[in-house]
């Protein structure tokens, strides 16, 4: 399996730390909102990831940590007049809604940083104890990064561009270097602080991720993943962090990073407008369709959210109902597989695995699911499929789907007549009979459905 590093910027082959135990951790949101379809894109990714990698024999263990304090907390509760702690519980119940209504079931645990004060505590002491950090009174400890010349090489540059995920707690006049980053916070009034030994105030951005993954997988681990524009600062100051504290590299074995998702070619942002959570995606759309229009695009590639592009995944959903429900009602009941279906299941496999293990390519994966429908559909119309073949195909997708979450476990049914009339119309249009495929459109849609046609087929829904 070959995997692309950010650390390295190449492909390389995946092996562990420890035989096959994976321990492997992912920035979680921050709660002070609802979550929105760029999470989705992320979190659907890592998911699939995580599930591949188990599909694969490994021992995975997935930690996300839940930043649930932090300046936009902060400044959301102040202005809903409500405690940041309160606020941030709200939304992080509501994150928990919203991943499980996506299918995201391959987390081990949810770590929100506040319950994690001492261990970032401890790191901080470390940190200035090992002359790493520095106090500014009244202000709180920062990283000095003078004294860890490797900063920088994960992303390649040591300065702040627009696309970069910051936080406001790192901007004081009183820092030794421009870039220092905050560790600890000193308290202001009506924000929420923790009595401790560096004194009363509350963590930095950074801080908490390298004080739960010590936690949990101790100094060293196997992979990291997160959104692009957590590169810099973010995961340049846990590398800085955590291999200050231990002296050991490389902290992270792998980075992965998940490419950027737009709206209509446009940066997602509440003053554009186009800011859509993913619960009021789920109200239109199914979670299926959600993660089909997440994997139909390579996880470190550019992601532009469309409605054409969504619906064109629904409608490449309803085409694998469809043949699902084919293989359903067949009634034949030979034993030996017919006209060469076995041998497109196993090189329908082969081609799955082949795009999985090359840096889980789920574009290609999808493709060689396709290609699969295309190449049985014709020997299903002949019918030249039995019984025990239909069932193995039914398994085999079932393999693929614990994998990609892209077929609905409960569907609304289309009536046999209905696709039948678009079956039609479909070899109707390919042979150029347009005028005979617009009018079992209007037919169609005289028995209460509609169609549009995508880059994945028609899609069809009830008027």
């Amino acid at each position: 399996m070959q995997i692309y590093n950010s650390l390295t910027r190449q492909k390389e082959e995946f092996v562990p730390r420890q035989g096959k135990k994976v321990n492997m951790f992912v920035c979680g949101p921050t709660v002070y909102d609802y979550s929105h379809i760029g999470h989705a894109r992320t979190y659907i990714s890592f998911d699939v990831i995580a599930k591949y990698l188990k599909y694969k024999g490994y021992r995975v263990k997935y930690l996300q940590n839940i930043t649930d304090i932090e300046d936009k907390i902060i400044a959301k509760a102040k202005q809903e007049n409500k405690e940041p702690l309160t606020l941030a519980k709200e939304f992080e119940k509501a994150y928990y809604q919203d991943v499980k209504s996506l299918g995201i079931t391959s987390v081990y645990k949810y770590a929100p940083a506040t319950k994690y004060i001492k261990q970032i505590v401890s790191q901080v002491k470390r940190l200035k104890e090992k002359g790493f950090a520095y106090e500014i009174p009244s202000d709180g400890f920062y990283f000095d990064l003078k004294k860890f010349p490797e900063y920088g090489k994960l992303s390649g540059r040591t300065t702040e561009s627009a696309e970069d995920a910051v936080s406001r707690i790192d901007e004081s006049v009183n820092k030794k270097n421009k870039g220092d980053f905050n560790l600890w916070k000193f308290s202001k009034p009506g924000e929420p602080k923790w009595k401790t030994e560096l004194g009363e105030g509350r963590p930095g951005w950074h801080i908490e991720d390298t004080a739960i993954t010590e936690k949990h997988f101790g100094e060293q681990y196997d992979l990291h993943g997160g959104a692009r524009d957590l590169i810099f600062p973010h995961h340049e100051a846990e590398i800085a962090q955590m291999e200050s504290i231990s002296g050991k590299k490389p902290f992270v074995k792998y980075w992965l990073h998940t490419g950027f998702l737009t709206i209509n070619g446009q940066k997602m942002s509440k003053s554009l407008g186009n800011f859509i959570t993913i619960r009021d995606t789920l109200k239109k759309y199914s979670a299926e369709a959600l993660r089909f229009l997440v994997l139909s695009t390579h996880y470190r590639s550019p992601i532009d959210y469309r409605e054409e592009a969504i619906k064109s995944s629904w409608a490449g959903i309803q085409r694998i109902e469809e043949f699902l429900r084919k293989l359903s009602n067949i009634r034949r009941l030979e034993v030996q597989l017919l006209s060469g279906a076995g041998e497109i299941l196993l090189e329908t496999r082969k081609e799955f695995l082949e795009a999985m293990d090359d840096d889980f390519n789920t574009p290609q994966a999808i493709a060689a699911i396709f290609k699969m429908i295309k190449e049985l559909n014709p020997l299903l119309a002949e019918n030249k499929v039995d019984k025990k073949s239909a069932k193995k195909i039914k398994k085999l997708f079932e393999e693929f789907n614990n994998i990609l979450g892209i077929i609905p476990r409960k569907t609304k049914k289309t009536p046999n007549e209905i696709l039948d009339m678009i079956d039609t119309r479909e070899k109707l249009r390919r042979d150029k009979r347009y005028s005979e495929a617009d009018d079992l459109r209007r037919q169609i849609s005289s028995k209460g459905y509609q169609i549009e046609d995508t880059e994945h087929g028609p899609l069809v829904k009830p008027r």
